[in-house]
């Protein structure tokens, strides 16, 4: 029996096998699109702005220090758009005022980078700082909490100690812990106050580095938190610009001092951050407007503020900058 003309077997099975597959490209489309492995031509990409609260923010006042877990809205933190490169990798770093705030968000970000991180905080803080513990070990890096003072020298040495004697080792010493009380003249500033103000936001200062320089390697930072308002002046935080001035200052003499043995030492100088230093300080409804002056009409969230800070104690980033104020300041600009 005589064979019908046309294409070879081989060919029809081979064009079978094609049409097959086209028809089968759908289904693994959809199916690789449910499981995030493919794109979809029309789908939007996913937005990389995070949004953030603007003013005006609900009223709320807070006695001193602050608590961050009372504060509404709580302020942001966590820092889902940054990924971790190792920068920090099996560093061992200590922040004060690392229980809630600009100092939370740093300690999340330097375990993120791969560090250790103690943190100082005044014992009425301890809800805070149990949250910023869990936050830290969530990256994977090891917390040490150290409860105390840092107007006190002896609990600054102590705190230091604590931390090599845990670690092995300090790389990093971030001064951020603060105080602030608005005024509206300067009859109204106490003596009592005046103390107060400087003996936690530059006596701190220079007692934890004093504590902490014996220690440090060459490669080592040191990171101060300045404000804008220790550039620009303030006239209700009289006490409080005037030691942000002069931190400022110290960080740029202690910079030329400790340059040639390799250790960096630079400042972060923030305008408004939503933090409970203000909620602390300012009536209700003066903190509901925090931040409503500047150009993007609100205030910093924290962890918008520490990726700086992972700048200035990263080697790989910033080797070559020692003794500079870095402004972080919603869109204003000055000294024009």
């Amino acid at each position: 029996m005589a064979k019908k003309e046309g294409k070879p077997a081989g060919k029809r099975k081979e064009r079978k096998k094609a049409q097959a597959g086209k028809k089968g490209k759908p289904a693994l489309a959809k199916a690789t699109a449910a499981t995030g492995k493919a794109k979809s031509k029309k789908a939007a990409p996913a937005s990389k702005v995070r949004e953030q609260p603007k003013s005006p923010l609900p009223p709320q006042h807070q006695e001193k220090p602050g608590i961050e877990a009372r504060m509404t809205p709580p302020p942001e933190y966590q820092a889902p758009l940054y990924k971790g490169a190792e920068k920090l990798q099996d560093k061992a770093a200590l922040i004060t005022g690392g229980d809630s705030g600009i100092g939370r968000a740093v300690a999340v970000l330097y375990a993120r980078e791969g560090a250790d991180v103690a943190i100082v905080y005044l014992p009425v803080e301890q809800e805070d700082a149990d949250e910023t513990r869990r936050a830290v070990e969530a990256e994977g890096r090891r917390a040490l909490l150290l409860p105390g003072d840092v107007c006190d020298p002896k609990y600054c040495r102590e705190a230091v100690e604590r931390t090599v004697k845990e670690f092995g080792k300090l790389d990093v010493l971030v001064n951020n812990a603060a105080f602030q009380q608005s005024q509206e003249s300067l009859e109204e500033v106490s003596d009592e106050q005046w103390d107060q103000t400087f003996k936690t936001n530059i006596y701190g200062y220079f007692y934890m580095a004093k504590a902490a320089l014996p220690h440090l390697p060459k490669g080592g930072a040191i990171v101060n938190c300045g404000s804008i308002t220790g550039l620009e002046g303030s006239k209700q935080l009289l006490d409080y610009s005037a030691t942000k001035g002069a931190i400022h200052a110290f960080t740029k003499s202690l910079a030329r001092n400790l340059v040639e043995r390799g250790i960096r030492v630079n400042c972060v100088s923030p305008g408004p951050v939503w933090t409970p230093l203000n909620v602390a300080d300012k009536p209700a409804e003066k903190v509901a407007e925090h931040g409503a002056e500047t150009p993007m009409k609100r205030p910093a969230q924290p962890e918008e503020i520490a990726p700086a800070f992972v700048f200035f104690a990263s080697e790989a980033d910033s080797s070559y900058i020692t003794g500079e104020v870095l402004t972080l300041l919603g869109g204003e600009t000055t000294g024009g």
